[in-house]
């Protein structure tokens, strides 16, 4: 058996201090996550980025920095995620344009409302607060560090 990991991507996008999260219906429970998603063939991970917050959220993403790449074992469910997290700008909300199926809303959250959720365990991974103090922390590289190679 040839182990893969899941390579996804997250987005911060930063308002007024607060943050645009998604709170998604995950297997009949509701989770807090930042726009997220996984990878597609031929796609490359900013791309990826600026589709998954289009269709988490309806908003533009114009990513400005990686935060940084995460590695995560879900032991619940035996599985591994290499996410690279970038932060970045959203526009305005697209009038008209459907969400993913499983989202539920959008919200603008505090730092604090973010950790409540976690102390709630409703957040989606540890990744989530992981990036945001990461981003916090000023933690920044520049988007060349991605190459795609034809």
């Amino acid at each position: 058996m040839v182990w893969k990991p899941r390579v996804t991507v997250g987005i911060i996008c930063e308002r007024n201090k607060r943050f645009l999260m998604v709170e998604e219906c995950i297997h009949g429970e509701t989770r807090f996550n930042q726009p997220a998603g996984h990878l597609e063939d031929q796609e490359s991970l900013i791309d990826a980025a600026m589709r998954e917050c289009m269709e988490e959220t309806a908003c533009q993403f114009d990513p400005q920095a990686l935060v940084g790449l995460y590695r995560w074992r879900n032991n619940d469910q035996g599985e591994t995620f290499l996410r690279a997290t970038f932060c970045g700008d959203c526009g305005k909300r697209k009038t008209g344009q459907a969400l993913d199926a499983d989202i539920v809303a959008t919200h603008w959250l505090s730092t604090e409302a973010i950790r409540t959720l976690d102390g709630r365990g409703q957040l989606r991974s540890p990744l989530i607060l992981r990036s945001i103090d990461d981003y916090l922390a000023g933690r920044r590289y520049s988007l060349d560090l991605l190459i795609d190679v034809s």
